[in-house]
């Protein structure tokens, strides 16, 4: 167990104590002296009408500084004014809005008087409710496009070109705006493709939010700076604060054990219960034999030489490969591993008293994958372990710090806190571990081969200094088996398969053009150091279509 000592934590404490404590607990390194944020921070709330594109603008809105959430078009006015927003976006969506059922805005939008940005199919709700006309277009219109300007001024395009080259996708298109509103820019196939009213409702037919529309961040700042008036509060210092105070007053005199993996997700997570609580956490790091070579040692070495935190190892490989004997299916997997992980907590807790919380590194894209409350309007991806996988019943109330923050969010708070870089820009590794990288039934000797081949395939990647250009690269076990020479002699051996892409967040992503060279040494290494493998073959799929992780 790893020494620590108590840290007083009452509930009255001061910000400026709290930062104190912190610089305490980074070993001098002070934090950033933010301001705190008052009870009621700024925020914008982006309604979710389906779009592919979704997801993107509240990362583009974060990216500004801005805190927002993502909600469903249906979400009740509740969950909303807990937002206290200062605006609202309507994304985009399939949908065409005079069709019956078609997802409309919810009055609050409009009852509210806050600026609202549509963007595509949110620019066509605008019209449709707001006494407008849309109408299916003579032309679609997908990809680049020109927008012009008209001489009417707009503060949505205040410092920008007259002309500019957006991203365009929709078929239907504004024939009629509604009262009140004027035309502010065109292109050739759409004569209203930007609307407002001059009082703070503005409608784009294009997408500010991707990299196709090369002025698309100003675009957002400026209805985010301009036109709601927000200041910019979001940053990884005001969560820092924000966050260790919503922790303490949670947890109160309650114990907290934090679910460690070694990842940059649960290592944020129990810094930030640490510094709210102090010795009131206790981090459990459960070896469940899904691990990487050598992972074990690896992260206790890196937790007991930099986070001053009680500290308990659970070995639990038995009991989780017993689990998992005879499972092939992923979702059962997943489930699986998420309901052990459980229970080895649950016990574990049982032997340090009495224990009020488990808190454990959830993040945003998790969240949405997995079809929770907070994103009924997404379709499920896959259950993620710690979000969809867990069991229905718990002895243990979660608590998820980082529930509404995306990876490079994530990265930024572990580096606001002090954590060294080696632990902040780990490469994501998915909680059921090795399980869903192995296709089919998971053994102990078909764990031995995989971990054998990851192990050269992390080697080489960080040889070649491109561990830090790559969301994750590993290798994947099919169940598959392919005929070989080796020696002269006909081998019939297993098949590694090498996966590398490259992402922002994982909600997208793209597969890695390594060098050939590489490629070469590692197939060659694999196919020469990893008995009864055979064969090594590179994934070039990317996400959409496929998703990251093989299961």
């Amino acid at each position: 167990m790893v020494s620590s000592r108590r840290v007083t934590t009452s509930d009255d404490m001061e910000i400026s104590t709290y930062l104190e404590i912190a610089e305490e607990l980074r070993g001098g390194q002070p934090l950033p002296r933010e301001e705190p944020l008052g009870r009621e921070r700024e925020a914008v709330a982006v309604i979710d009408f389906g779009s592919q594109y979704s997801m993107l603008i509240a990362r583009r809105v974060r990216e500004c500084h801005v805190y927002c959430e993502l909600l469903p078009h249906d979400a009740a006015w509740e969950r909303v004014a807990s937002l206290h927003p200062k605006g609202f976006i309507l994304s985009g969506g399939p949908a065409s809005v005079y069709d019956p059922g078609a997802p409309l805005a919810p009055d609050y939008v409009y009852e509210s008087g806050l600026p609202i940005l549509g963007i595509c199919y949110g620019l066509q709700v605008l019209t449709h409710q707001l006494g407008g006309r849309v109408a299916p277009g003579m032309r679609c219109e997908y990809g680049h496009a020109i927008l012009h300007q008209n001489a009417t001024e707009s503060p949505i395009f205040a410092g920008l070109p007259p002309s500019m080259t957006v991203w365009m996708s929709h078929g239907d298109r504004i024939e009629e705006v509604p009262p009140g509103f004027t035309t502010i820019a065109f292109t050739e196939n759409s004569p209203i493709a930007a609307m407002g009213n001059g009082h703070g409702i503005i409608g784009l037919q294009f997408h500010p939010e991707v990299a196709h529309t090369p002025q698309g961040k100003t675009i957002l700042e400026n209805f985010l700076y301009k036109i709601c008036g927000c200041q910019g509060t979001w940053t990884p210092g005001n969560f820092v604060v924000e966050s260790v105070r919503g922790i303490r007053e949670e947890v109160s005199g309650g114990k907290v054990i934090c679910a460690l993996s070694g990842g940059v997700d649960s290592a944020v997570t129990a810094t930030l219960v640490h510094h709210a609580i102090g010795d009131q956490l206790t981090c459990i790091f459960v070896n469940n034999g899904l691990l990487r070579r050598e992972e074990d040692e690896r992260i206790l070495n890196t937790f007991q030489r930099n986070m001053k935190m009680n500290l308990i190892y659970v070995d639990a490989t038995d009991r989780f490969l017993e689990k998992l004997n005879g499972v092939i299916d992923p979702e059962v997997k997943r489930r699986v591993v998420g309901e052990e992980f459980i229970r080895v907590f649950e016990e574990e807790a049982a032997r340090i008293g009495k224990v009020d919380f488990l808190a454990q590194g959830t993040l945003y894209p998790d969240v949405i994958e997995s079809v929770s409350p907070e994103s009924r309007a997404s379709a499920k991806i896959k259950t993620h372990h710690n979000v969809g996988g867990l069991p229905k019943t718990m002895t243990l109330t979660l608590l998820e710090p980082l529930r509404y923050l995306f990876k490079d969010e994530v990265r930024e708070v572990g580096l606001e806190l002090g954590l060294p870089e080696e632990m902040v820009w780990r490469q994501p590794f998915p909680g059921p571990g090795l399980a869903i990288r192995i296709i089919g039934e998971v053994t102990r000797e078909r764990l031995e081969t995989l971990r054998a081949a990851d192990w050269i395939v992390m080697n080489e990647i960080k040889k070649a200094n491109l561990y830090r250009q790559l969301w994750q690269s590993f290798a994947v076990l099919p169940d598959v088996r392919s005929v070989g020479v080796m020696g002269d002699y006909r081998t019939y051996g297993h098949v590694v398969a090498i996966r590398a892409v490259t992402s922002e967040d994982a909600m997208t992503a793209d597969w890695a053009r390594l060098p050939y060279d590489l490629l070469a040494r590692i197939s060659n290494r694999i196919a020469n150091e990893v008995p009864g493998v055979n064969r090594v073959v590179y994934d070039i799929s990317s996400k959409p279509p496929s998703t990251i992780e093989w299961e």
